[in-house]
């Protein structure tokens, strides 16, 4: 890849990915699991799970706001690293639906602060070489995939309760990483830019917003109960986290050609495609689950629905915000998709889990996909 500004940006960068989406490798597959051996219910765990996200939607864009006006995205992140690590610590005070409720809004409050002002510090240094995001990116997946792998035979040996000291220890490196890399790479911002308004007033704009909002709202089943609805079926818990991470292995192989296939397709028709692809996943998750063939198939999807589409939408908000609205764009693709659309997922699935089970609920999932795909198709242009 190109050269940066420091001497050793690329594992600086490359770093706090691998920590951070470790984190997710514990948090995504397990939470829900952990909640459950807590005797919560299906309605419970998706409102539990729904808290994680909807603090996304608005934690980046008020810490967005403060990093697009001093041009400290490094300091927010390493102040937001630390305050959700310290916040987190008080989920091994209590196990009360309430107590786990407040210490979820607090610690997300902070966490969800970070990435997108790293993304944005991340998309500083590659200038014009965005396409090669994916290659700095893929250390993430593959945090996640060791993570995910591991904890799934120390979980199943173990127990779950071990999960909140080992959370920790994961949140305290993100700390740790994102102090290798300095302030000053993020501390320039063009100030040659459109009103904000106006950026969002676009119709492509508008509808990449609505696109990603309805795409990891599909996610929701997945997200929030695939590794319960796995073991309901009578997965050992150590091959569900093979298939967590296999679908991540797959996303990892994508980022590695991603910058050859951007310039190729296009972000419009990788986006689209992704939408498709994920429909067809939901559905054979939702409806396949006894077959192992299906769901190694369905994983190998997180390729497209994840690998290619993030890719595609990340640099469709990078090329849609630019200046001093590169932050706040990072910042609306968060609170919008991972936030609001991850809240909303969460809850649909847990409320139609209990009533009408997975299969429906996954077919919901489809539906979504669909629907994002068409707002794709007629409105984004390359």
């Amino acid at each position: 890849m190109n050269k940066l500004e420091t001497p050793t940006p690329y594992w600086r960068l490359s770093g706090f990915y691998l920590s951070y989406f470790a984190s997710l490798g514990a948090l995504l597959p397990y939470w829900s699991v952990y909640l459950k051996s807590l005797s919560f219910s299906p309605r419970e765990i998706g409102e539990l799970m729904a808290i994680l996200m909807a603090t996304k939607i608005v934690s980046p864009n008020i810490w967005a706001w403060i990093a697009d006006h001093t041009g400290k995205r490094m300091m927010i992140v390493q102040l937001g690293s630390l305050l959700s690590v310290l916040a987190f610590t008080g989920i091994l005070l209590g196990s009360s639906y309430w107590w786990i409720a407040l210490v979820m809004v607090t610690f997300s409050f902070f966490w969800n602060a970070t990435l997108p002002q790293f993304e944005a510090n991340t998309f500083t240094y590659l200038g014009e070489h965005s396409h090669r995001y994916s290659s700095i990116r893929l250390w993430g997946s593959i945090g996640f995939v060791v993570t995910a792998i591991a904890l799934g035979s120390v979980l199943e040996q173990y127990g779950t309760g071990q999960l909140p000291i080992i959370l920790v220890g994961l949140f305290a490196s993100i700390w740790l990483m994102s102090l290798l890399v300095p302030e000053r790479a993020a501390a320039h911002m063009s100030l040659e830019h459109e009103p904000l308004i106006t950026v969002l007033k676009r119709p492509e704009v508008f509808s990449l917003i609505i696109v990603v909002f309805l795409m990891q709202a599909s996610h929701g089943p997945y997200y929030t109960f695939y590794t319960i609805y796995m073991e309901d079926h009578h997965y050992e818990r150590s091959l569900v986290g093979q298939l967590w991470a296999l679908g991540v292995i797959a996303e990892v192989i994508v980022f590695l050609f991603m910058y050859k296939i951007v310039p190729r397709f296009g972000l419009r028709l990788m986006l689209i495609s992704s939408l498709i692809l994920a429909a067809v996943r939901w559905l054979l998750i939702g409806w396949f689950v006894d077959y192992i063939v299906v769901m190694i198939i369905a994983q190998l999807l997180h390729a497209a629905t994840f690998g290619i589409y993030h890719a595609a939408a990340i640099q469709l908000f990078n090329k849609y915000f630019t200046g001093r609205h590169q932050g706040r764009g990072q910042a609306l693709y968060s609170s919008m998709s991972f936030g609001l659309g991850g809240a909303v997922g969460a809850l649909i699935s847990g409320y139609t889990w209990e009533t009408v089970g997975a299969g429906i609920s996954f077919t919901i999932a489809a539906g979504l996909s669909v629907i994002a795909g068409f707002v794709a198709w007629r409105y984004i242009k390359n």
